[in-house]
């Protein structure tokens, strides 16, 4: 016999001593009743003939006709109600043994159940705790193996979880790998594009000296475009690799945002927008200073970007034992609702997107944040103008 048989042998067993334990009750106590009936008719009948010889013949055709009353008849019979008898002047000298056996033997067999079910139940919540107490380690990446030595209905789902782990760790060393081919390869097209975009701009200021025209703004733009998206893609591939360097030391959230702001005096005022941070007192929280500020001036120049000539960029701060939250939004026309799901993605721009930009700052940003613990989410302000929202968590 397999020990899957026995265990579920050993399941089935307390139900069915415990229904055979009921109904062994249950036709004792109907016995014991019509025991107790017979010996309580017997006795009226022998006292009757005993004072009435006689009347032999009448009370056993009376007998008779009691056999042949239909339960209706039988049911809530008071007859003897008016001759001042109740039910319980016939229940004299009822001896307790003949009910004690039957309710001993059905709380013996109510407690075996009872203890059956309850270790079954403890063994239920061990195997369940083991195997969260596995998940558990799988997810914090501590690993390790569930040893079950015996089968059981949870071994089944024990070698599934197995297997979709065993899977999950190849699909993950699998997407690590492609990852680190792809940043290593982003690293190495940015490597490469250093250096024809330096020979471009040395061509570049040649051909100005001897051969002035127009045209030569048109193409130093495009390189100085080029050179910031080479700078973007080691900037990526970087992120991708985990080889930032980021710092984990306290930052001031009012001092951050000066700075960002400070650096971009030149373009703000070229474009006649003016940033506004109010103090809110010294909130800070741990984290790098400088590629914190890298990320929020990618906020702030976007939102300089959808503004218009006069217009606000609003930065404010705010923290709590949780997290502490930056909030920078503009007056301009707000996202196209359209663009709200992708504004993050690396490469992806916009309608209204600057016509310089390379659709990268704001998918660095997110990362930056990210690497801090961070989140960063887009929205429309009801009252008009787009607004970036990120949260840096304590723990």
């Amino acid at each position: 016999m397999s020990k899957k048989w026995k265990h579920n042998i050993l399941l089935i067993f307390p139900f069915v001593v415990f229904a055979a334990g009921t109904i062994f009750t249950a036709a004792f106590f109907l016995h014991t009743y019509w025991q107790i009936a017979f010996e309580h008719i017997s006795a009226l009948c022998e006292t009757i003939l005993a004072n009435v010889p006689e009347a032999e013949p009448q009370l056993l055709a009376a007998l008779k006709e009691y056999h042949s009353l239909t339960e209706e008849k039988l049911k809530g019979n008071d007859y003897l109600e008016k001759y001042g008898y109740r039910a319980d002047d016939f229940c004299y000298d009822f001896s307790p043994d003949t009910v004690l056996f039957p309710i001993l033997f059905f709380l013996v067999t109510a407690c075996a159940f009872a203890a059956a079910i309850f270790l079954f139940r403890r063994k239920n919540r061990k195997r369940i705790a083991d195997l969260t107490a596995y998940l558990e380690q799988v997810n914090i990446g501590a690993g390790g193996t569930l040893v079950q030595t015996q089968e059981d209905e949870y071994s089944h789902l024990q070698d599934e979880i197995y297997k979709t782990v065993t899977s999950l760790y190849q699909t993950r060393e699998m997407a690590v790998a492609a990852k680190k081919n792809f940043a290593e390869n982003l690293a190495n097209i940015a490597h490469q594009l250093k250096t024809p975009i330096t020979s471009a701009f040395l061509s570049l200021q040649l051909m100005e000296k001897e051969v002035p025209g127009t045209y030569a703004e048109q193409v130093r733009q495009q390189l100085k475009r080029l050179n910031r998206l080479e700078e973007s893609l080691l900037m990526l591939s970087k992120i991708d690799a985990g080889t930032l360097p980021l710092k984990r030391e306290k930052v001031d959230l009012y001092t951050v945002l000066n700075l960002a702001s400070d650096n971009l005096n030149d373009l703000l005022r070229n474009n006649h927008i003016t940033v506004d941070i109010p103090e809110n007192g010294c909130i800070e929280f741990l984290g790098d200073l400088e590629w914190t500020m890298e990320a929020l001036i990618n906020l702030i120049k976007n939102c300089m970007e959808h503004s218009k000539p006069g217009g606000v960029v609003h930065c404010e701060y705010s923290g709590n034992p949780l997290y502490v939250e930056i909030r920078v939004w503009d007056d301009g026309a707000g996202f196209d609702k359209e663009d709200l799901p992708h504004l993050f993605d690396r490469f992806y721009r916009g309608r209204c997107a600057a016509p310089d930009g390379i659709g990268i700052g704001l998918a660095l940003a997110r990362s930056i944040f990210e690497l801090q613990n961070g989140t960063i989410t887009a929205r429309n302000l009801q009252t008009g103008g787009a607004c970036f929202e990120i949260r840096i968590y304590s723990h």
